[in-house]
């Protein structure tokens, strides 16, 4: 067993705790899928885990907003053992409505360490409609975030309706020069997206798909890493192995992109005494 523990969050209307924690389990954790209510009614404890996920979906029908009934209920209920669990340094990461509760919550971008004040949004996409689509990500190598390190482009799925990243450009520019943008959406030869659809899925402002906070061990993201724990979730996978067997592209080295990124919080973890 994992001296790693998670804690993947579940409840209503949430729809990805279970491939959530199987790409934890492939990264060599532990997971635990917790009901929300559980968590919050003090049934299970948050300080007997080292990472908190928080999955995509659509809590509570994101009938207020994407992820913000869900905000409400863990802010209300728990928001001081939240901050207690980042300020112990733990790992927090919002994936897709998790990330959407993230910045509700306050918990990122936590510009100055201050974990309760909401800056930054995400909004409707610009063309109107739900994406279900794969997207490039550009990494910034500079930023502190503990996922990434090691990456420095990913392919990756997303589906969601609300994932417009806004902010003032004030706000842009300060997570800009901090390297909070941790990933930005891109061309399929890694430039950047500015701004192009559908490479740019949503609109979002400076192509920002996922953020961190100045320490990098809170990140949100709205693609979804752990839909791509085996080569073939890929929609190009049999072309590349094609490549491979070409030896036009380099072999495998295990994992896949997508379960790497949960492999380093792991691996993190391992090295820190929380």
């Amino acid at each position: 067993m994992s001296d790693v523990s998670v804690l993947v969050l579940t409840g209503y209307g949430l729809n990805c705790d279970h491939e959530t924690a199987y790409a934890f389990e492939l990264a060599g954790a532990t997971a635990e899928r917790v009901h929300i209510n559980s968590l919050i009614d003090g049934e299970v404890d948050l300080d007997a885990y080292q990472i908190l996920a928080l999955g995509g979906g659509f809590s509570w029908g994101d009938d207020h907003g994407a992820g913000v009934v869900q905000a409400v209920r863990l802010r209300t209920r728990i928001g001081e053992k939240l901050i207690d669990f980042i300020e112990k340094g733990k790992l927090v990461i919002g994936i897709c409505n998790g990330f959407q509760t993230l910045v509700n919550l306050g918990l990122l971008p936590g510009i100055g360490g201050d974990y309760t004040e909401r800056s930054v949004a995400l909004t409707y996409n610009d063309c109107g409609n739900f994406r279900d689509q794969w997207v490039t990500l550009q990494v910034n190598q500079e930023s502190p975030c503990v996922f990434t390190r090691g990456i420095d482009r990913i392919d990756l799925p997303l589906r969601h309706g609300e994932g417009k990243f806004y902010a003032p450009p004030a706000i842009i520019d300060h997570l800009v020069q901090t390297n909070q943008v941790v990933i930005r959406y891109a061309l399929p030869d890694g430039e950047a997206a500015d701004g192009k659809f559908p490479f740019n899925p949503n609109g979002a402002l400076a192509d920002i798909a996922g953020i961190c906070d100045p320490t990098g061990r809170v990140f949100g993201l709205m693609p979804h890493p752990e839909a791509y724990n085996h080569v073939t979730n890929h929609p190009l996978w049999t072309r590349r192995r094609s490549r491979r067997r070409n030896g036009s592209l380099k072999q495998d080295s295990g994992d896949t992109i997508g379960i790497q990124l949960f492999r380093n919080a792991v691996d993190y973890i391992k090295t820190v005494d929380v």
